[in-house]
């Protein structure tokens, strides 16, 4: 009989964990290929590479000696990636544990087969392992089970402390998408700190969680306002990064930056509105535009990010009770600052993305091949929006509908191609700004876009409320600097956070005192109930009266944001 030294021993799983290691990170390319993660940050994910393979030793080590030990360590790990990867690839967003509640409902609705073959992936091999521990060897078994066990109680005890230390070990929690955190950090890593987050979130809402009451409020404002509801149609377009470049008071241009046709369309009834954001953070103007309460940012940094799904009884959802249809239209993808569960809680019974990025799921947009801009113009996704609207005044002539886009044309760095559009508008101030002189051009092409959406729109639409808002102006090339030295808005109060707003209440161009963001449901909700809504209510917007502090607001933030999360 051959001996074996400890020494060997050690030596053999050693390799086996490197082996493993190393098929994993194969694995992880080849998903790329097919729209998973990206792995140029791979090498960065150094708490992910500690908890791969502490999870293959505690999953090696518990084993009894055989010829299948390397394979049966691995692929809790690998299917454990896999799944993650469906998951992402399918449904367009980032895998949490709170999602594996979802497995018994996903098995019921799907064929026998497919959820046999399921089942056989996820519990055959993790039977045989089960089957294959040494259950002889409790003490070498608690051993390895400790520091699993460890973190587990770390996560469900004191999840803040986890969250933190975690912020201060990580290479970078990218606030703004979920899927960028887990290149950066990894798969298992973010599972953890996402579910440490969400457990915190929860204790800290739970004195203003009553799912009970919360639900019949919103019922009781929906009968409040349905009988007054004229059940026009209602478009709303969050637009992103929108600077008008005429705001600026110091800024001299070369020709006028506005499209004829924008100009000959709106004039001066052009509106402001102010955003929670500067530069960034798209999630939280449209928080605030679809649940019409300020972004405070107590819960979380982006409101979205800790969405689960579950009802939050925002704007779309009241539409939806008063008989509208309620369609989101985004033109990015669908795990961007975890959009889909966000506007399922938000209340849109519809959602769709560019197909490039919606994996099975069904939708009408196409996103094509931006080319060197790398965002979908505004014209090319207008058309389509168009053509749905068209669809459903045809197809659905007696259901109102809330039909709400967000763009994406004019991200940073405000890339413009040449050959589509022609850069003919200069800056001639002292004061220069290469990233500025890109945005001014695209307001130009961007405001003919919506010049002539608009007006299409109307042709087919003309009893309806259109709006138009900019999430936030654009960080520029020198961020605040730049606006600081070119006068924007004076050098106000607010003026970083100030943006354009446009109004068209049944085909005629409206302008309001400057608002906030979280002001424009209540515009929405009184001109769909044919000003019964702000009759029982202040509507700052309407009445003239000095708007709530945003703290004031608190409460309300509080009890939405305890539902939204549950």
């Amino acid at each position: 009989m051959l001996y074996h030294s400890p020494s060997l021993a050690w030596i053999k799983a050693l390799a086996s964990c490197a082996g493993f290691v190393a098929i994993l990170y194969i694995y992880t390319l080849i998903i790329e290929n097919y729209g998973g993660f990206s792995t140029e940050r791979n090498t960065e994910q150094l708490i992910e590479l500690a908890l791969v393979v502490y999870f293959y030793g505690l999953f090696y080590a518990v084993q009894k000696p055989s010829a299948w030990r390397s394979v049966l360590a691995g692929l809790p790990i690998l299917l454990l990636y896999l799944a993650h990867d469906i998951f992402y690839l399918t449904q367009g967003k980032v895998f949490r544990l709170v999602n594996a509640a979802e497995l018994p409902e996903l098995l019921q609705v799907l064929p026998l087969s497919y959820a046999l073959l399921i089942g056989a992936i996820l519990f055959l091999p993790l039977g045989a392992l089960l089957l294959s521990v040494d259950y002889r060897r409790p003490r070498h078994l608690a051993l390895w089970l400790a520091p699993l066990a460890a973190v587990i109680a770390f996560v469900v005890a004191i999840p803040n402390a986890f969250a933190h230390r975690f912020q201060q070990l990580a290479t970078e929690i990218v606030t703004y998408s979920d899927g960028k955190s887990v290149e950066a950090n990894g798969r298992i890593a973010m599972l953890l700190y996402r579910e440490a987050q969400r457990i915190n979130t929860l204790a800290a809402l739970a004195p203003y969680r009553d799912r009970q009451a919360y639900d019949h409020q919103a019922e009781q404002l929906a009968q409040e306002l349905r009988p007054h509801a004229n059940r026009r149609n209602v478009h709303l377009i969050v637009l992103e990064s929108f600077l008008d470049p005429r705001l600026f008071s110091g800024l001299r241009l070369s020709s006028p930056p506005v499209h004829p046709d924008f100009e000959r369309l709106f004039g001066d009834k052009l509106g402001l509105s102010i955003s929670p954001v500067f530069g960034g953070g798209t999630a939280q103007a449209e928080f605030e535009v679809l649940c019409g309460t300020p972004a405070l940012e107590k819960v979380s940094s982006v409101e979205f990010n800790v969405f689960s799904g579950a009802p939050a009884h925002c704007l779309p959802d009241l539409l939806q009770r008063i008989g509208y249809r309620s369609v989101a239209s985004n033109a990015y993808k669908p795990n961007f600052f975890n959009a889909l569960p966000a506007y399922q809680g938000a209340g849109f019974a519809e959602s769709y993305f560019p197909q490039e990025f919606s994996g099975a799921r069904q939708t009408y947009l196409r996103f094509g091949d931006p080319g060197e801009e790398e965002y979908l113009f505004d014209g090319e996704l207008f058309d389509q929006n168009l053509e749905f609207v068209r669809s459903h005044l045809a197809q659905h002539p007696g259901e109102p509908l809330f039909n709400y886009i967000m763009t994406i044309y004019g991200h940073t760095p405000n890339l413009i191609d040449r050959t589509k559009r022609p850069a003919f508008i200069t800056l001639k101030s002292d004061y220069h700004d290469d990233q500025l002189e890109r945005a001014v051009n695209q307001f130009y092409y961007r405001t003919e876009a919506i010049a002539r959406f608009v007006e299409q729109l109307l042709a087919i639409d003309q009893n309806s409320l259109v709006i138009l808002v900019s999430d936030h102006v654009p960080p520029l090339r020198n961020g605040l600097n730049t606006y600081d030295k070119l006068g924007y808005m004076d050098n106000g109060a607010n003026h970083y956070y100030t943006n354009r707003i446009a109004i068209i209440e049944d085909g005629q161009p409206r302008v309001y005192a400057p608002l906030h963001h979280y002001e424009v449901p209540s515009i929405i909700l009184d001109y769909v109930s044919r000003d019964a809504y702000c009759r029982g209510r202040p509507c700052a917007f309407k009445d003239g009266s000095q708007p709530l502090a945003r703290e004031q607001h608190l409460e309300d933030y509080l009890r939405l944001m305890a539902h939204a999360s549950e």
